[in-house]
């Protein structure tokens, strides 16, 4: 056996026995002297040429969800003519802080919501300028909400979408999620009929779990280089998933109704730290074992990277699921702004596409919601 494979298998198995902070250590000096490169948000994890040090620096990054991550200095950007509010919600599961762009079109007129979930070593206002959603609610009228993981949560930052406690209606992560969306509810007039979510990395994971356990609230679901709910239900599962894909799909757990909930994916093929398997496991998934017609088309960006996109259909239901591979493109929101990490600019424009796919699907004929707010919210 390579001295690599046993230094996985050695880090594997301390986190399995919960000597988490041993394994962390491991993987860092293993690592040696390229983790630096770690803290650079911008560099794209496809140009290493190791896979072990892919899969050990992908690795480290979830284990440090107790140690702190190398700060990230926050994006200069110049703000939309909107709103960018600052505010918080707690319930018993906690409290996160999150941002909320108002259009400066919004007149008390009724609007869409769509919830953003950034990835790790990510913050609000930094997901915000490397997907653009802003520029795009400023044309649409729409909201968006930007909730923020806690370092306390998590000391990546990531959204802890491995946990079956924050994997299920009601509880955890989950609950924080729907509370910030129900008093973003509360405090504007949002149409019931148009609420969305979205997410790249861990959040699309997160928001890919939204979808699952609350599809009376979410009219349409938006995962970037994510996962299934269910894909993991522990560290060591979280990575075997991102490396390989959950053997069963994501299909293990299913919390709340399997109703089938409109679902546009985006994955680049060359991505290293995610498996791009896993963003047809989200769509099989969205799915719920229908079979559908599909619609290929392919594209390519002008001095970019092309594209494959997939559409589903069924019946006289038009399209219902919908993904995007971008062929060349690694770990990284696709047409994004370099003025937030994570992000290629080369690829399809992620963020245009998934608000036109929300806003062609809004809820059908859905009751009023449930969902009464067991939080608080500080403006």
């Amino acid at each position: 056996m390579s001295r690599g494979r046993e230094d996985m298998q050695e880090a594997t198995c301390l986190a399995r026995a919960g000597r988490v902070t041993e394994a962390t250590a491991l993987i860092q000096r293993l690592l040696g002297p390229a983790s630096r490169s770690d803290s650079v948000a911008q560099e794209p994890p496809w140009r290493m040429s190791d896979p072990r040090r892919n899969w050990i620096r992908r690795a480290a990054q979830v284990m440090r969800g107790r140690s702190a991550p190398t700060p990230i200095p926050e994006p200069d950007f110049i703000s939309e003519p909107g709103q960018f509010l600052a505010r918080s919600y707690q319930n018993s599961a906690g409290r996160r802080a999150y941002r909320l762009y108002v259009p400066s079109g919004y007149r008390g007129q009724p609007v869409p919501l769509v919830v953003m979930l950034h990835g790790c070593k990510q913050t609000a206002e930094d997901f915000a300028a490397g997907t653009r959603m802003n520029v795009h609610a400023e044309r649409d009228s729409c909201l968006v909400a930007y909730p923020a993981q806690s370092s306390a949560a998590n000391g990546s930052k990531c959204w802890n979408w491995f946990s079956p406690q924050h994997q299920t209606r009601g509880n955890g992560e989950a609950s924080l999620i729907a509370g910030i969306t129900q008093k973003v509810v509360e405090d504007f007039t949002v149409d019931p009929q148009r609420i969305y979510v979205a997410g790249l990395s861990a959040g699309g994971a997160a928001a890919a779990i939204m979808g699952t356990a609350y599809p009376d609230l979410y009219a349409a679901v938006g995962v970037h280089s994510g996962l299934a709910c269910g894909a993991a239900h522990d560290v060591p599962s979280a990575f075997t998933a991102m490396r390989l894909g959950e053997p069963s799909g994501g299909r293990t757990i299913s919390p709340g109704p399997r109703l089938m909930i409109p679902t546009i994916v985006f994955h680049g093929d060359r991505d290293s730290t995610v498996n791009p398997l896993n963003g047809e496991q989200v769509l099989a998934q969205a799915a719920t074992g229908r079979e559908l017609e599909r619609l290929v088309e392919r594209g390519q960006i002008p001095g970019g990277h092309a594209y494959t996109r997939n559409l589903y259909t069924e019946g006289n239901c038009g399209v219902i699921l919908e993904s995007w591979t971008v062929h060349g493109a690694g770990h990284a929101w696709s047409g994004g702004n370099p003025a937030g990490s994570y992000t290629d600019p080369y690829g399809p424009d992620a963020g245009r596409e998934m608000l036109r796919f929300f806003l062609e699907h809004p809820h059908a004929k859905r009751p009023a919601l449930s969902l009464a707010s067991s939080g608080t919210g500080v403006p």
